[in-house]
């Protein structure tokens, strides 16, 4: 049975998601519903800086909520308390929010109400909430090639330019409105691509042995940080990686600088923040979302998170970035 459009629903310019495998599965959900074929592919930093012109033509997944648009569908805490400040009524926004494991589960069930979805779509959701909010019950489940996490590991090797990601993202999109997640993985080229990063996964877990350290505040040695300061370009990695070298450590921080308009390094700081598989489990009782609101420097969920610090000077990114470890590691140890 096909789900039909909704008369009520009017035709959509494009869809505005987050470029990660969460982004992509909303927008082949929304694309398949509303056929809609634009998508653009963004990050958070973008809507609320408003560097994309969004109106009501656009459906937007998995981001803040914008200005305006046609549709909004997420699940960030954060972005719920920011409509509150903002004096934004979740009422008056069409779509939906819903604290969800996953944006694509909010979009899934959104529409599920007006009709029923091919059953290829159920696998997809699933792995997105598992992916999403890494939520693995081991090590060894974490690792375990099943085809979303298969598709989305080539999202994470190195990509020839920022047009040829979004050229592969938009692919990934209309392959997963007619195909299943196993399908999909098995397609050429996303089996290329998943090849490149078993190439790069070695280089990843060398940099991220040479750049991790434990803070002193941190005699357990609970979070890892990866300082990547030092370096003159930011090295391509996964952080989560981590975990395979520190398998005891709850958490792992992410710090780097972040670049200009131009791709040159600045003094301004990126924070991306995430728990482990032992960190991610509700006795330990941390939020790494709570973390960076509290400093209000950023978002995220309990268990993935990051943020923004703007320095003047070298000398004053490296006091701040100094004092925020601290603070950070404080917050974290009161949880």
């Amino acid at each position: 049975m096909n789900l039909p459009v909704n008369p009520n629903f009017k035709e959509y310019e494009k869809i505005v998601t987050h470029h990660d495998f969460d982004g992509i599965v909303s927008a082949s959900l929304c694309s398949w519903v509303l056929k809609i074929q634009k998508v653009i592919f963004t990050g958070p930093l973008a809507i609320t800086r408003s560097q994309i012109t969004i109106t009501e033509e656009e459906v937007v997944c998995d981001l803040p909520y914008p200005l305006q648009c046609g549709l909004w569908f997420d699940h960030h805490e954060g972005n719920l308390q920011e409509l509150a400040l903002r004096k934004i009524d979740l009422k008056s926004i069409p779509g939906r929010f819903d604290l969800k494991p996953s944006c694509s589960r909010v979009v899934y069930e959104y529409f599920s109400e007006q009709g029923e979805f091919p059953s290829y779509f159920i696998e997809a959701v699933e792995e997105a909430d598992v992916i999403d909010s890494f939520s693995y019950s081991s090590i060894e489940q974490w690792r375990r090639e099943t085809p979303g996490k298969m598709i989305d590991l080539t999202l994470k090797a190195l990509f020839q330019s920022s047009e040829d990601k979004a050229n592969y993202m938009r692919n990934l999109v209309q392959q997963l409105r007619g195909r299943s997640l196993e399908e999909v993985s098995h397609l050429d080229f996303v089996r290329k691509r998943f090849n490149q990063y078993q190439e790069e996964e070695g280089r990843m877990l060398r940099i991220i042995r040479d750049a991790s350290y434990f803070v002193e505040l941190d005699p357990n040695k609970e979070v890892v940080v990866i300082d990547l300061t030092p370096y003159q370009r930011r090295p391509h990695l996964i952080k989560n990686l981590a975990f395979l070298i520190f398998p005891g450590a709850l958490g792992v921080l992410e710090v780097y600088n972040l670049v200009d308009h131009q791709k040159v390094k600045s003094n301004h700081l990126g924070f991306s923040m995430s728990l482990s598989i032992n960190g991610n489990r509700p006795e330990q009782s941390k939020n790494v979302g709570e973390i960076m609101r509290s400093l209000n420097i950023g978002d995220g969920h309990p268990g993935a998170a990051a943020g923004t610090l703007r320095c003047k000077s070298k000398q004053e990114m490296l006091k701040k970035k100094k004092e925020l470890l601290e603070q950070i590691f404080k917050i974290w140890s009161s949880q």
